[in-house]
């Protein structure tokens, strides 16, 4: 399944690539975060309390930053399991200078296998588009706070 769309953020593209970098940041933008933890240089264990539908559980897995071109862009791969499915996905991420701040394009593969791919693509689609919308907002206020 292929995620795609761009949201705008009132920051520079440098402000805005350091704090997508920050996991103290990150943490407190991802809607239902439980942990957050550095396991290597740009490897991160992550645990989220998820809803998708009628289901709902922990997902625990691993999210990794790769190739970064500071202030521009990185990929992130992520890959991880749901109760009984799995959850495996590549991102790119790049920013662009856009009227007084950073317009950042994301584009996404995501392949999902197990009980959570019963639900269809359009419930999976609809909730990952509420989850990236809710980071974003989450993440604008979070910057607003920093010096």
């Amino acid at each position: 399944m292929r995620i795609l769309g761009s949201h705008f953020l009132p920051f520079s593209c440098e402000k805005t690539y350091r704090s997508l970098q920050d996991p103290a940041i990150s943490v407190r933008c991802l809607p239902d975060f439980e942990s957050l933890e550095q396991i290597g240089p740009d490897e991160y264990a992550v645990t989220i309390r998820l809803s998708v539908a009628t289901l709902s559980g922990v997902f625990t897995g691993i999210i990794k930053v790769v190739d970064p071109h500071p202030p521009t862009s990185f990929r992130i791969l992520v890959e991880g399991d749901l109760m009984f499915a799995f959850v495996k996905g590549e991102g790119l991420l790049q920013l662009k200078p856009s009227n007084e701040g950073t317009t950042l394009d994301y584009d996404g593969d995501i392949q999902v296998g197990g009980i959570i791919a019963s639900l269809g693509q359009r419930v999976i689609d609809s909730t990952a588009k509420t989850m990236i919308r809710k980071f974003f907002d989450k993440l604008i206020e979070e910057v607003r706070k920093q010096p």
